[in-house]
């Protein structure tokens, strides 16, 4: 059997909220507030969301997968984030690292970073993504997907607040 190469890709996704920087930060670093937009939904059951926002600290999110497009893991299985701030600075930026894995056996290790840029009333933000895809990863296509959605998500929850 011949193993596949790991896939290294880097992609940016740039959005813009009505909301000031301090309202997305927030959004980030209260777990009752993230847990809503970033690991609830109706793709996902979860089974553990636990978060200690400072750097250093810790996150993690263990959830089973109920379904989703072609090529996405079958109905029940169980799938890991496990994520280590690397940086913050309120209300401008944060730098995480994180590992995907599904049934126990990792298939990415990325490094994220958030800026937040005031816009008028409202936020820039920047989402940037150096990931390792190793053996039976999503690949950079899907994982920019999954982004574009969850900071989809994140618009809709500060939308609820305003």
């Amino acid at each position: 059997m011949t193993e596949k190469p790991v896939v290294h890709s880097t992609f940016t996704i740039e959005r813009n909220y009505t909301a000031p920087p301090s309202r997305v930060f927030a959004a980030f670093a209260n777990q009752t507030t993230k847990r809503r937009w970033f690991a609830e939904g109706k793709s996902f059951e979860v089974k553990e969301f636990a978060m200690d926002f400072r750097v250093g600290g810790r996150e993690s999110t263990r959830f089973l997968f109920q379904g989703g497009p072609e090529g996405a893991p079958p109905k029940g299985t169980e799938m890991r984030n496990d994520t280590t701030y690397q940086d913050i600075v309120p209300d401008r930026r944060i730098v995480l690292a994180y590992t995907m894995s599904i049934a126990d056996k990792r298939f990415s290790a990325s490094l994220a970073t958030i800026e937040l840029r005031s816009s008028g009333s409202g936020t820039h933000l920047v989402f940037t993504e150096q990931g390792a895809f190793l053996e039976g990863a999503d690949g950079p296509e899907m994982r920019r997907g999954g982004w574009h959605d969850l900071l989809s998500k994140l618009d809709e929850e500060l939308r609820k607040s305003l």
